[in-house]
């Protein structure tokens, strides 16, 4: 399994912002289209783009669906999308529009007879999105904190649900450049049979050479994003070192 590099685009209001930690109070907002921002990622090399509809995360329904829609019109590489999918039907619209992985996070955690449904109609195809704080789960775009914890929920969802693969994220590093939580991430690691994105702390280079030599298979890759929009880390470097 190759790691690669997710560039992320996270929408409000149809336009590309960035939060830190999740809180819209700290946004910043990006001149450029999302379409054209995804066509330079394509062209930066990546393979697959990671798409966060916030407004969908914070209200539970989708408000970016046109913007999505224009970014998978602008690319012919893979797209998940995460962000308000609480409803067969949201995910389905995803699917149905040529989006490749639809990503459920607070309604994975609420009703699992739902995620199970969605996993057994379109299996790979749906990822978990697993927003952690201190080994807790969070819910509702990291507004709600749980009492449930990481491993065993991860645990379960692979092992009954038939969860095949997971996006983790550290809230307290997003946005912050602080590098990743490599200790809770390798806990991650050792759920037997789920494949891995990593998310959140990413701010150099040596911040992804670190996940590399991890040297762990299920690893899939690491979400981008702050790190990019602000220069820290060039794309197509990233690239060449995954690939070196």
């Amino acid at each position: 399994m190759r790691f690669e590099i997710f560039p992320a685009i996270d929408l409000m209001g149809g336009k590309v912002v960035r939060l830190q930690q999740g809180d819209a109070a700290r946004r910043t907002e990006y001149a450029q289209e999302p379409a054209e921002m995804a066509r330079e990622f394509q062209e930066a090399g990546a393979g697959r783009i990671h798409v966060v509809d916030l407004d969908g995360a914070f209200s539970g329904e989708s408000k970016n669906l046109e913007a999505i829609k224009a970014i998978r019109a602008a690319v012919t590489v893979e797209i998940e999308v995460g962000g308000g999918i609480r409803t067969r039907e949201a995910a389905e619209t995803l699917l149905n529009a040529g989006i490749n992985y639809v990503v459920v996070g607070t309604k994975a955690l609420e009703d699992e007879r739902f995620l199970k449904t969605l996993v057994e109609a379109h299996g790979a195809k749906v990822i978990v999105g697993a927003d952690a704080r201190n080994g807790f789960l969070s819910t509702r775009g990291w507004t709600a904190d749980t009492k449930i914890e990481v491993i065993p929920f991860l645990t379960h969802l692979k092992t009954n649900v038939g969860v095949a693969s997971v996006i983790f994220t550290d809230i307290a590093r997003d946005g912050m450049f602080t590098s990743p939580n490599y200790d809770a991430l390798e806990s991650v690691l050792a759920i037997p049979g789920l494949e891995v994105i990593a998310s959140g702390g990413v701010g150099s280079e040596d911040d992804v050479r670190g996940l590399l030599a991890l040297n762990k298979p299920n690893l899939r890759g690491v979400i981008v994003g702050k790190a990019l929009y602000d220069g820290r880390v060039d794309l197509r470097r990233l690239n060449s070192i995954c690939s070196a």
